[in-house]
């Protein structure tokens, strides 16, 4: 029993930091794509490089804010779901103990296990830490590693702007009439990037998120670039 526990805590902390890096990596794409949609419209329409900068910079605190609060109210919700799940599953097994063993027995069962190793390992696993174990087989939750909303709203609003300070800085840097080429270049380099390390991360196919992830961006740009040179000119 205690090597089945040793070898699920190594697996339960490594999945826990791919879900990590994965929304980290989300986040960034996010910002690379939002923000160089926002600079590359606005460059069309002018090459005031004070207007791009200015946007670009607007566009990346408003983006990482919003990205932090979503993302801590999202959390925030989950966890207030979790402890309230968890304070029912305390009061049932106060209140009907055999009745929580034996669903736990079930369970097991349910996993492989005969019946008499189930129970086994259900009673000795409720003698241990009974909340721990049944939340663990009934609802999949860590009593003592709830999800923390503000560790998520730091990393969404670190994530997406160290993704938007990459198109923000490339078309800043670049001379004017490179400006939305080199932008739109080091963006789809970028989206390749974060495409392919979340197809890694995700064990799915790396062409097929590679490919969706460019053309997103691609889109994205293509947009937002006909829509400033539209105003630019209706402005004219």
């Amino acid at each position: 029993m205690d090597e089945v526990h040793i070898h699920h805590e190594p697996q339960r902390v490594m999945s826990s930091r791919l879900n990590w890096l994965r929304a980290g990596v989300l986040g960034a794409n996010d910002g690379i794509v939002s923000t160089a949609g926002l600079v590359i419209g606005v460059a069309a329409a002018t090459t005031s490089t004070q207007a791009i900068a200015t946007a670009g910079i607007a566009g990346l605190v408003a983006g990482a804010m919003s990205m932090a609060v979503g993302e801590y109210v999202s959390v925030s919700t989950q966890r207030d779901s979790e402890r309230t799940m968890l304070a029912k599953e305390r009061r049932e097994l106060v209140e009907m103990p055999e009745e929580e063993l034996a669903e736990l027995t079930l369970i097991y069962q349910a996993k492989g296990l005969d019946p008499d190793l189930a129970s086994a390992v259900a009673q000795q696993l409720t003698e241990r830490d009974p909340l721990a174990a049944h939340a663990e087989a009934e609802l999949h939750i860590d009593p003592d590693d709830l999800t923390n909303p503000w560790h998520a709203a730091w990393a969404s609003m670190v994530a997406f702007t160290v993704g938007a300070l990459l198109p923000l800085v490339a078309i800043l840097l670049a001379e004017a009439s490179w400006r939305i080429a080199v932008t739109a270049v080091s963006v789809l380099v970028a989206l390749a990037l974060t495409g392919a390390v979340s197809a890694r991360l995700g064990a799915s196919p790396v062409p097929r998120a590679v490919g969706r992830n460019v053309a997103g961006g691609a889109l994205a740009m293509v947009v937002t670039y006909g829509i400033g040179a539209l105003v630019g000119v209706q402005l004219g």
